[in-house]
């Protein structure tokens, strides 16, 4: 599917646009994978480990719709990764997470539909649903941005679609690098947050091959869901410091104790498949059928019963100590 096409990701060089850019050249034969950032020492950092001819590495912020519309020229699949992430930041400084979260969701769809780019993937968060935080909520403005692009395309033949995971292990800025640098600094204990708190995991790969199997899937309008285990944050730590003892800190401002995916409130239009969950728009597309029953791999779902919740507490999977710790070693690889 990406074999001589023109790919764009936006943030690429964070963790994730890393991992897809290796994935990508490994598995496929693309003729240009743009790198789309605003930071140029990280992109010089990033051209050390992938220099290859069709590389390309691009100055620019999402904020900038001409300099994201120039980008794009001849692109044929865009990622959208950028964003301001970091809750505690984003309850500080609330504009700037909007300019970049929101009216950057913005440019990247009008720049997507000036240059008929085929299809443009967004990645969400679990913090998007029922959000308690300035991050989710421009994270759930953004998702209903992507969903709704899809009824003003108009004659433009782009489809946008959304990605929502959880937790990356090892991702820059999470938990398990913070937990590494204590245990390096020889720390006296591990500090967490509260005893009960749960969140999804998944690994970098992992999620990274989610992406790619749904440029292949989307209909146009999902967000797709897949599903992973949860685990406890002081499971986290013990796997990870089991000869230290455990802080309680308290939940810092704007988290939550336990994460959703799938909202109880959308249940009437989420759709089960075998290894994900499809949450349909809830508007109507004026161009085509809002059935998700099947999609473009002619893999099958089902609505799932009224009421139900996926949620990193009521997840059926939970990783173990032994697992997390098994899990995470893994995700390093």
């Amino acid at each position: 599917m990406f074999n001589n096409k023109n790919i764009l990701i936006t943030g690429g060089t964070g963790s994730f646009g890393k991992k897809y850019v290796k994935t990508l050249l490994k598995n496929y034969t693309p003729n240009k994978i743009i790198i789309y950032s605003r930071d140029e020492l990280k992109q010089f950092e990033m051209q050390q480990d992938f220099n290859q001819p069709c590389m390309r590495y691009f100055i620019g912020d999402v904020r900038d719709k001409e300099r994201l519309t120039q980008a794009m020229n001849g692109v044929d699949f865009v990622i959208h990764a950028a964003a301001l992430k970091q809750v505690p930041a984003a309850e500080y400084n609330p504009m700037e997470c909007i300019k970049t979260n929101i009216n950057g969701a913005e440019n990247v769809i009008s720049a997507a539909l000036a240059n008929n780019v085929s299809k443009v993937i967004a990645l969400s968060t679990d913090k998007a649903a029922n959000p308690v935080n300035l991050y989710g909520a421009t994270k759930l403005v953004s998702d209903k941005l992507f969903v709704a692009a899809n009824n003003i395309s108009g004659g433009h033949n782009t489809t946008f679609a959304v990605v929502r995971y959880g937790n990356v292990v090892g991702s820059r800025g999470s938990v398990v690098p913070f937990f590494e640098k204590l245990i390096n600094e020889n720390a006296a204990e591990i500090p967490v947050t509260h005893n009960e708190m749960t969140r999804f995991w998944i690994n970098l790969q992992d999620g990274v091959d989610f992406v790619l199997k749904n440029f292949e899937r989307m209909l146009g309008g999902e967000i797709f869901v897949p599903k992973i285990p949860s685990m406890r944050i002081v499971d986290l730590a013990k796997a990870m410091a089991p000869n230290l003892p455990i802080k309680i800190i308290g939940i810092r401002p704007g988290e939550k104790l336990h994460e959703i995916m799938c909202p109880a409130d959308d249940s009437y239009h989420t759709y089960e498949y075998d290894d994900h969950f499809v949450i349909a728009p809830s508007i109507k597309f004026s161009s085509r059928s809002n059935d998700f029953t099947v999609n473009l791999i002619e893999e099958r779902g089902q609505l799932v019963d009224s009421n139900f919740e996926y949620n990193s507490k009521n997840n059926p999977e939970f990783l173990t100590v032994e697992q997390l710790l098994t899990f995470n070693q893994m995700a390093e690889q």
